[in-house]
C-alpha cells in the first residue's frame, strides 16, 4: 500500500517475514536486489547461538553476516536498528563499529522538516547534512533549506531576527523570534526557550539587564526557532539579543540583515567560525547588511556592519 502511494510499482518491491539471518542471506544473493533493508537489526537471530534476539552476541553475528554479504556482493544494506528515550542506539555499541556509515533521521514530529545526520562515515566526511520535507508523497530533498525556513517570515514584525547557523558544513539561514510580555506583579517572570540552548539564552538576557540596561526581570520572556531546527552554536547569540530588544523595544529590525556573533559577559561581539561562508549564504538569499563583530571577514554584495559590543549593534540595527 505504501509502495502503490510513494509512487513506485508494489511489485518491485519484494517483502520477506524472516528473522533467521543466515535465510535472509540466502533469499538477497538468490533475488540480487539493488537495496536490502533489515527492519529492525536486533529482531534478527542466529541459530548457531543459544540467546535470544537482541542480546550482544545475537547482534553482533547477525550484523557480521549481513557486512560480509554486502561487500562480496556488492549490495548495500541498511539495518534499521532501535533508539533509546535519549536518542542513541539501543544495545551494545559494537553495531556501530561493524557498519560503514551511521545516520540519524530527525525532526519534530509536528513540523514537515526532516534532517539526515551521519555521525560516522568510514568513507567521507561527517559534517555532511540532508534536508528532507515530509509530503504526502514521502521524503522529498529540499534543495534550498533557507528559503523553507524563512518562507513564512514576517519581517516588519518586532521579535524577529535572522542567524546564519553551520548544520556540519551547510550554512542555513534561521529565524529566531522572541516575545517579551511585561511580567506579572507577583512570582517569577517566565523563560521558555525553544530550540536555542537554554544556557546561551539565560547568559544573553543576563547581559542584555546588566551591560544593555534592558530590565529583564520585569518581561516574561520567549524564544522560539520556526521550523524544527535547534541552533546551539554562540553564532547565534547575537540574532537572540536583538530579537529580545526588539521585542522589548517595539521596533522591528531592518528586513535585510543577517545577524553573526557571540556575545561575551561583558557585552563584547565576539567573532565565530566561517563568518564569509555564512555571509555567502545570506547574499544568496538577498540579504545585503550583515551585522558581524570587528574583524569579521566579510564578501562581496554583503556591507558589513562591524560591532564591539551590542551598544554598537543596538545602533546599526535602529534599536538605539
Amino acid at each position: 500500500v505504501r509502495a502503490n502511494r510513494l509512487g513506485p510499482p508494489a511489485d518491485s518491491v519484494l517483502l520477506l517475514s524472516e528473522v533467521a539471518v543466515l535465510a535472509i542471506a540466502a533469499r538477497i544473493r538468490e533475488v540480487t536486489p539493488q537495496v536490502v533493508i533489515v527492519d529492525s537489526v536486533q529482531a534478527l537471530v542466529h541459530p548457531d547461538l543459544d540467546a535470544p534476539a537482541g542480546s550482544v552476541s545475537q547482534v553482533r553475528d547477525c550484523a557480521q553476516v549481513l557486512v560480509r554479504l554486502a561487500k562480496a556482493d556488492g549490495i548495500p544494506v541498511i539495518l534499521v536498528g532501535h533508539v533509546t528515550k535519549e536518542g542513541a542506539i539501543a544495545g551494545p555499541k559494537l553495531l556501530e563499529h561493524l557498519v560503514d556509515t551511521v545516520l540519524y533521521l530527525e525532526g519534530d514530529p509536528h513540523l514537515s522538516a526532516r534532517l539526515l545526520r551521519t555521525f560516522k562515515n568510514r568513507f567521507g566526511s561527517t559534517f555532511e547534512l540532508g534536508v528532507f520535507d515530509m509530503t504526502d508523497h514521502g521524503l522529498v530533498e529540499v534543495p534550498n533549506p533557507s528559503e523553507l525556513f524563512l518562507a513564512q517570515r514576517r519581517s516588519s514584525a518586532p521579535g524577529s531576527a535572522v542567524v546564519c547557523a553551520l548544520e556540519g558544513t551547510r550554512p542555513l539561514l534561521l529565524e529566531v523570534q522572541a516575545l517579551a510580555t511585561k511580567a506579572p506583579a507577583f512570582g517569577a517572570p517566565r523563560r521558555s526557550f525553544t530550540g536555542v540552548d537554554r544556557g546561551r539564552a539565560g547568559l544573553v538576557l543576563a547581559v542584555l539587564e546588566k551591560q544593555a540596561r534592558l530590565p529583564m526581570s520585569s518581561y516574561e520572556v520567549f524564544v522560539n526557532v520556526p521550523g524544527g531546527l535547534a541552533v546551539t552554536e554562540p553564532a547565534a547569540d547575537l540574532a537572540m539579543a536583538l530579537a529580545v530588544a526588539s521585542s522589548v523595544r517595539e521596533c522591528p529590525l531592518p528586513a535585510d540583515i543577517v545577524c553573526i556573533g557571540e556575545v561575551g559577559l561583558t557585552g563584547e561581539i565576539r567573532r565565530v567560525s566561517q563568518t564569509r561562508q555564512r555571509l555567502t549564504e545570506a547574499a544568496r538569499l538577498g540579504f545585503r547588511t550583515g551585522l558581524v563583530p570587528v574583524g569579521a571577514e566579510t564578501v562581496h554584495g554583503v556591507e558589513a556592519m562591524a560591532a564591539r559590543d551590542l551598544g554598537e549593534a543596538f545602533e546599526f540595527a535602529g534599536l538605539g
